[in-house]
């Protein structure tokens, strides 16, 4: 058989604008190349800056029943019951955090992987209505609203796994993030397209996320093979043993990709699965001919 080549162990998929198309929706030949590299004895791990829930039903969409890195790398598992990490940002800073962003003109949402409170500000008004929480209900992801945040924390205190934070533009983001790098030094912030700001705990990103995983399921960081698009996904495209950037990525993203595929709306995932995993043998088969390192 001679020389086998590098050996993957772990696929890592970011979910929009990377597995879904721009539709929202999961293509049947992508579902099948997922499950084909499945079939191989590759992991496969969904990851995402949507909450847990929200990526548990895109899960549901696939063959596999794959893991989740999830809330921007601070939620790590295949089930909400048992994570094999969460990282939070302390009830107390959350605290602190709200009533310094209430000052300002922005919209705030806390994400819990149960829950999520929101406050009221230049929302629809189907919106509006406030949502009971219903904790216990598995498949309810209760929205919360309330008028002010800081002072819902003081009945129900929370410690997010992350907080997502839209402003009218981007010069009040930008300040924001300025303010927060030099006053938080607990947190990191993430810039999002739209005005967006993301709060994770401090050393929390995609990539740490995948890194927790890869090391708890024994898989060196070389035999990871990660696909993104966004700016958010740049460091696990660059630290994979093979980074593949889709073709609607940012130019940057593509820049430190060392494969670029076609585009989410070109079934770009399952074009470059088929083509790269056809040569890999299954897992099992290399365990058992002891081809594996």
């Amino acid at each position: 058989m001679g020389e086998i080549s590098m050996v993957y162990r772990l696929l890592a998929v970011n979910i929009d604008g990377t597995l879904l198309q721009s539709n929202g929706r999961l293509n049947k030949s992508t579902k099948e190349a997922i499950d084909y590299v499945h079939q191989k004895g590759v992991h496969v791990a969904l990851v995402t800056s949507r909450n847990y829930h929200s990526a548990k039903k895109v899960a549901k969409a696939l063959k596999i029943n794959p893991m989740i890195v999830a809330q921007q790398g601070a939620f790590v598992g295949a089930s909400m019951e048992k994570p094999i990490m969460v990282k939070r940002i302390s009830e107390e800073l959350t605290a602190e955090l709200v009533q310094m962003l209430e000052k300002t003109t922005c919209q705030i949402l806390l994400i819990h992987e149960k829950y999520s409170l929101g406050n009221r500000v230049n929302l629809p008004e189907n919106l509006l209505g406030k949502s009971v929480m219903y904790l216990n209900d598995q498949n309810f992801y209760a929205q919360n609203y309330v008028d002010d945040i800081s002072e819902e924390l003081i009945d129900q205190p929370m410690a997010p796994t992350k907080m997502d934070i839209i402003f009218p533009e981007k010069n009040a983001r930008n300040d924001m993030l300025k303010l927060i790098k030099e006053m938080f030094p607990e947190v990191d912030a993430v810039l999002h397209p739209g005005h967006k700001l993301t709060i994770v705990p401090k050393g929390v990103s995609k990539w740490s996320g995948v890194l927790y995983l890869a090391d708890h399921l024994k898989v060196k960081r070389t035999e990871i093979v990660s696909i993104g698009d966004g700016l958010d996904d740049m460091d696990m495209i660059a630290g994979s043993g093979l980074g593949v950037a889709m073709g609607n990525a940012d130019e940057e993203v593509r820049k430190v990709a060392k494969w670029v595929t076609r585009s989410n709306d070109q079934d770009g995932v399952a074009y470059m699965l088929r083509e790269f995993f056809r040569k890999q043998h299954p897992i099992e088969f290399l365990q058992k001919m002891n081809m594996l390192k």
